[in-house]
């Protein structure tokens, strides 16, 4: 009886053969899902590019009528952002914007881990302070904005506390203040909870090791604590970048419409597309979500953030082979 062996080839046809069948398996399961995003995402996005190369009924004929229909402009809209009659609304919105963000991150990050190392303590009444820090968040950003309105109100508890007169909800940085105190207080849990998940994954002999040597709090916290949390801190602030950069709902609930001191991109993208602007609303659209993508692709490259985890696998290190030593042949001894 014989028996015949694959070779090589045969073997490696095999595997090919295997990765492709996996490959169309893998897209055909995620195929509803492209779709769904070609839909949802992707058709939207390049509507809004081609809208913003164009203007509708901005223009007057020679009769002095006004144009109907599209009109191609190319870049005009854009260069009117910068550069035109109304662009310091832009620079004013462009500048809160970043201003909100920078500001509230940094706040929220550093009470969201502080938020986070309480909760991940064992005390008496742990699961009640756990439930009342994650209220907040869990509150509608709406509905938050009208409490902390009534809150800034001329007669409200602020003012009350402070034992002062201010008028919050009108201009000044009073109004920047009070975006900044509300926005705080809903989104800094969120950040909690997600190094608070982060923390319930570092090993407690970490800990006990390092006592056992001498390490104090401070250093047990730098040394040990934040860079196991690095990751999951750095998908928290990222996703807070990204949402405070589209900032909306708050300001206008909080503060209302037209007030320099709070308007942002998106109020100023808002306030073009309902005065019927809809070319320099896709403009002001664009530019923030061009804004959105530099600012996530550089956070994302600079400090390493992994969003969708680790994609592929280290290379396993060859073996190394111990070095043979020559032989030696004797030599033949002659009696």
């Amino acid at each position: 009886m014989t028996t015949t062996t694959a070779g090589p080839a045969a073997a490696r046809k095999r595997r090919r053969g295997d990765v492709q069948g996996s490959g169309r398996l893998a897209v055909t399961l995620l195929s509803p899902t492209f779709i769904v995003l070609a839909l949802v995402v992707g058709y939207p996005v390049v509507a809004a590019l081609r809208e913003s190369l164009y203007q509708r009924g901005q223009g007057l004929d020679a009769n002095g009528f006004v144009v109907q229909g599209d009109k191609f402009v190319g870049l005009r809209n854009y260069t009117d952002i910068f550069t035109g009659p109304n662009s310091h609304a832009f620079w004013n919105a462009f500048g809160n914007t970043t201003f909100f963000t920078v500001v509230t991150v940094v706040i929220e990050t550093v009470l969201g881990v502080a938020m986070a190392l309480i909760m991940s303590r064992a005390f008496r009444g742990r699961g009640f302070v756990r439930a009342s820090i994650l209220v907040p968040w869990a509150i509608p950003t709406v509905v938050s904005g009208l409490l902390w309105r009534w809150v800034f109100q001329a007669d409200g508890i602020a003012n009350a506390i402070i034992g002062r007169q201010v008028l919050w909800t009108t201009e000044g940085f009073h109004a920047k203040l009070a975006v900044i105190i509300a926005d705080t207080w809903k989104t800094a849990p969120f950040v909690g909870l997600l190094v608070l998940a982060g923390l319930q994954v570092i090993p407690r002999d970490v800990y006990e090791a390092a006592r056992v040597d001498g390490a104090g709090a401070w250093q047990t916290f730098w040394r040990i604590t934040l860079p196991m949390v690095k990751p999951v801190l750095l998908v928290a602030v990222l996703f807070r970048l990204l949402d405070v950069l589209r900032m909306f709902d708050l300001p206008v609930v909080l503060i209302g419409l037209h007030k320099d001191s709070v308007e942002t991109l998106t109020m100023t993208a808002y306030d073009e597309a309902t005065n019927l602007r809809y070319g320099p609303a896709a403009a002001y659209a664009t530019v923030l979500f061009v804004y959105v993508a530099v600012v996530a692709y550089t956070f994302v490259r600079l400090l390493g953030a992994d969003i969708i985890g680790e994609m592929r696998q280290p290379r396993a290190a060859r073996p190394v082979r111990p070095k043979r030593k020559p032989l030696t042949v004797p030599r033949e001894v002659t009696t």
